[in-house]
């Protein structure tokens, strides 16, 4: 797994906001593969690698972003102790998907919104809201977003918590681009930007990673 670390800036500003160094995991590399029992140790079957799914990383401390889970992620995910998924896509739920989510006792919030192209952008400021709340509460962690490619709506939900955690543009905006890379878009970043979060900072916030 390829890691990557990058120290950006180290400015504080009047208004508290900073920026810090970001850590990011991206699954461009083979597939992990777990320590096994002696038993099974001599197998070289493609069934003991467990596969991330596309874009998969860590965003803090039980909290996770990817895109599109299929089957052959399912046993990496069961590594995760996942309690809940966010689905930020319209399409229902794959039959595969909600059977792994009823076996492993995942709860599923779905938040149905379209992936649609600039300029005719129009993301849903109500759901990236709804979704934000859910990341928030820790009974729900630990927690994966995801929606197709986990580039634009799972982008947009991490920046806008990014901006809860008082990170500075620079870095939100970096983060969005490592995983948007060439399809990063303007829009996606300008509705960070003027996302206003005052009203989760009167929330009683537990996660840990708000506590550092």
């Amino acid at each position: 797994m390829k890691s990557e670390h990058k120290s950006l800036c180290a400015v504080t500003h009047g208004d508290g906001d900073f920026c810090k160094t970001i850590h990011v995991i991206q699954t461009f590399s083979p597939p992990i593969k777990p320590s096994l029992p002696a038993a099974a140790a001599n197998s070289d079957s493609d069934d003991e690698l467990l596969n991330p799914p596309l874009n998969f990383a860590m965003v803090d401390n039980g909290i996770y972003r990817s895109g599109f889970p299929d089957p052959t992620n399912f046993p990496f995910l069961q590594t995760l102790g996942l309690r809940s998924i966010i689905y930020l896509c319209p399409e229902p739920y794959p039959a595969a998907n909600v059977e792994f989510l009823k076996s492993n006792g995942i709860q599923l919030f779905q938040f149905g919104i379209e992936g649609t192209k600039e300029p005719f952008v129009n993301i849903p400021e109500d759901a990236i809201r709804e979704a934000l709340t859910v990341v928030l509460d820790i009974r729900n962690h630990p927690l994966l977003i995801h929606c197709k490619r986990g580039k634009h709506r799972t982008g947009c939900v991490v920046g806008c918590l990014r901006k809860v955690q008082r990170w500075c543009l620079t870095s939100v905006f970096d983060e969005y681009q490592r995983f948007a890379a060439a399809k990063a878009r303007v829009s996606d970043q300008r509705f960070m930007e003027l996302f206003d979060v005052s009203a989760f900072k009167h929330l009683p916030i537990t996660c840990s990673f708000l506590k550092r």
